[in-house]
């Protein structure tokens, strides 16, 4: 790790009630003595963006009088357990569950049977299929992925050969982002992309496969990751074969590796979504789905792009920086 991620974590313990002042959604919820319940249901059990969703859950939890159950497999590809995680789950009969599913289509089944037991469901990062659910808190996973493109088209001057490291295959935000950025890129003839390959959001194997693309196709003059950990590894990658500044790369999400990466010019800019605003929004969603209200179809939240020249702008700082315990 690098120097400068003391100095990075402390600036964002210092914004942390900056944040807090600006998650709190307009009108009051129906209360009780009693505490709900509500499971909340990831992909994983680790990394800055799953750290920070759990922070802003745990901050409506504490609010909105709830007993929050965070639950996640130890991989995010491992759709398996989540299923497992939700049958546990609709047998506890919580008030609420907020699901972030890593299989759009596998985790639906599942999700449809919490309507046997009145289980009202939020979906959360990634959607999954099933009518039952109440709402989706989120990125627009689609614009990220043409924000991302947009920027890279720039970069690269609308020509030469791509390569985009995506994570895990199946998941509705893994393919929405992916579907956005090649019908952005799409309109440039001269743009071709050159291989698409799938980390499973382990930083490793990111790592492993961006030197493998880069080894194929050494004409590449521009990288997209569509991930935190796939960012990660493709960034260190592209900086440990020296292609730093000669490939111009976009990230998505801002761990503290990447912070550094935008500022030694390894990558040009970030897709930085706002997971505290997304764990508050998913709580305060829940508690209104358990007393009965009725939600709009979805709830986004805030994505910006980020490169050096924007990074310090005040209205950024909150996303710039994860509140990691």
């Amino acid at each position: 790790m690098r120097s400068g991620n003391s100095l990075l974590k402390g600036l964002a313990l210092a914004l942390s009630l900056l944040a807090l002042a600006s998650c709190a959604p307009t009108g009051s919820t129906p209360g009780s003595d009693k505490p709900l319940t509500i499971d909340m249901i990831v992909k994983m059990d680790r990394g800055d963006y799953w750290s920070t969703i759990r922070m802003g859950a745990e901050v409506a939890a504490k609010e909105y009088n709830v007993e929050l159950n965070f639950l996640a497999p130890t991989q995010e590809n491992d759709y398996r357990q989540q299923i497992e995680l939700m049958q546990e789950s609709i047998v506890r009969r919580p008030d609420a569950i907020v699901l972030a599913a890593s299989d759009y289509e596998a985790l639906g089944q599942v999700t449809d049977q919490t309507s046997y037991y009145n289980i009202p469901v939020i979906s959360m990062d990634s959607e999954v299929a099933s009518t039952k659910v109440k709402t989706y808190v989120g990125t627009n996973n689609y614009e990220a992925g043409q924000a991302a493109a947009k920027r890279l088209s720039e970069l690269t001057g609308g020509r030469g050969e791509i390569g985009i490291i995506n994570f895990v295959k199946g998941a509705r935000s893994t393919d929405e982002r992916e579907e956005g950025f090649l019908d952005y890129m799409a309109r440039f003839p001269e743009i071709q992309v050159m291989d698409i390959v799938y980390s499973g959001s382990d930083e490793t194997l990111a790592y492993d496969l961006t030197r493998k693309m880069l080894q194929l196709h050494p004409r590449l003059n521009g990288i997209v990751s569509l991930s935190a950990e796939s960012s990660i590894g493709a960034g260190l990658a592209v900086e440990d074969m020296g292609y730093s500044g000669i490939v111009n790369m976009i990230a998505f999400d801002n761990p503290s590796e990447m912070l550094e990466l935008l500022q030694d010019g390894t990558i040009q800019a970030m897709v930085v979504q706002n997971p505290f605003n997304n764990g508050y929004m998913a709580v305060y969603a829940a508690v209104q789905a358990a007393h009965g209200a009725k939600l709009s179809d979805k709830i986004p939240t805030d994505v910006k792009l980020i490169d050096l020249d924007n990074m310090l702008w005040p209205e950024n700082q909150k996303l710039m920086f994860p509140f990691v315990k």
